[in-house]
């Protein structure tokens, strides 16, 4: 995929003038007159001379900076605006959709969820019956996955203004997370046509197709979002994901490469396209791209995961068992629940160190999850026959080993 930019040709040589002759003075002064008084409003209307940007000029560069894909800058001009008037529902609008749609923009964003239902939550209770907050309420409500509150909130919005289109796009998403499929895309086709809200229309809508199974249509409506925003990386990871179940790899690759243009160093559209060249069995560029997620990203466990397992799969164990060794480590020091943790990175790591012998770390690898398993929201099993690990002495182990179970 090439990018293709147009550039100015715009010349920084001084050129000489010549003088003339026949201008007269009142002329000249009369120019230069028109020049100071237009030099003067555009200062007075662009420059603040240190202090803040006035509230209109913030929100309008929030909303130009959500349309330019530019979603920190657009964090931060509705935060100043809203910060100069707390009761501007238009930069509270701004400022929650720019923070849920950067937490769908790269792998460490998902906070910027509860920030925006924080956000969204303090004005509702300010102005519980503003049917504008209470539309931008339940959108960050179904964010986070609350979508009975959500809907009950959207509803609520629609009783004061039914031609809230946020409102009604919210309330699709609700729906939609809370299985009423048909409901959600009957919502979302109401909205998918309004000036206003058409882009998130179009992406609901896409969002219910692919519910439903139709992810033909779903393709069709998310790239009809993508024509009314195309910098909008979120939007290019749902097209990638409605390109793979219907087995577009091409697409879904090009998706992927389309966020790498808008932003080089995203670590969530390698780790996809580490996934996806894992899938078409392509197994060095899976490993180019995982080793660049490590690299970019070395506090993410997913990465280490995703390396491991495809070095396990190249035969190369003794990288699998370090990469899955640095992915069950990252999961214990970062408080992730035992429920919650890849179980894999124990159990591949602990059959990387058995082929290769290392009953030292085969057993403390064990012994760790046997301690973890103790957790009841712990569903995987993985036990030995009371001998131990085949070649292993069993006298290293914790506990009695109970008899060998199917692993699942």
């Amino acid at each position: 995929m090439r990018l293709h930019r147009e550039q100015s040709r715009l010349s920084f040589r001084r050129q000489r003038r010549r003088r003339s002759t026949g201008l007269s003075t009142i002329v000249v002064l009369g120019v230069l007159v028109g020049i100071v008084v237009v030099s003067w409003n555009w200062i007075g209307q662009h420059l603040t001379f240190g202090s803040a940007v006035v509230k209109d000029d913030a929100l309008g560069m929030a909303q130009a900076a959500f349309e330019q894909g530019k979603l920190d800058d657009a964090v931060r001009y509705a935060q100043q605006a809203l910060t100069q008037d707390s009761t501007d529902s238009d930069a509270l609008i701004v400022l929650a959709r720019a923070l849920i749609y950067r937490s769908y923009s790269d792998y460490d964003r998902a906070i910027d969820r509860d920030s925006a239902l924080e956000l969204t939550t303090e004005a509702f209770g300010r102005f519980p019956n503003d049917p504008k907050v209470m539309a931008i309420q339940a959108y960050a409500l179904q964010a986070v996955g609350k979508v009975a509150e959500s809907a009950k909130t959207a509803e609520n919005a629609l009783r004061l203004d039914p031609n809230n289109g946020l409102a009604r796009v919210a309330l699709a998403l609700a729906y939609g997370g809370a299985g009423s499929f048909e409901i959600a895309l009957r919502e979302s086709q109401q909205v998918a046509e309004l000036n206003e809200w058409r882009l998130e229309g179009q992406r609901a809508m896409a969002i219910s197709y692919g519910d439903l199974g139709d992810y033909k249509q779903a393709i069709e409506s998310v790239e009809r979002a993508i024509s009314l925003n195309r910098f909008l990386t979120p939007l290019y990871f749902e097209r990638a994901l409605y390109a793979m179940q219907i087995g577009d790899a091409d697409a879904a690759t090009a998706a992927y490469f389309q966020v790498l243009t808008y932003n080089p160093d995203n670590v969530k559209a390698r780790l996809r396209l580490c996934e996806l060249s894992s899938l078409l069995r392509e197994r060095d560029a899976a490993v180019k791209y995982c080793q660049e997620v490590t690299e970019r990203a070395p506090s993410f466990s997913d990465g280490w995961y995703q390396l491991g397992m495809e070095y396990f799969l190249q035969g190369n164990f003794k990288a699998a068992q370090d990469s899955l060794h640095r992915c069950s480590s990252l999961q214990v020091m970062q408080n992730v629940p035992p429920g919650q943790r890849k179980f894999e990175c124990w159990y591949v790591q602990g059959q990387a160190a058995e082929i290769l012998g290392d009953c030292p770390n085969l057993i403390a690898t064990y012994n760790e999850f046997r301690a973890m398993a103790k957790d009841a929201s712990v569903q995987q099993t993985w036990t030995y026959p009371p001998e131990g690990p085949p070649g292993c002495s069993a006298g290293s182990l914790q506990a009695t080993i109970v008899p060998a179970t199917p692993v699942t």
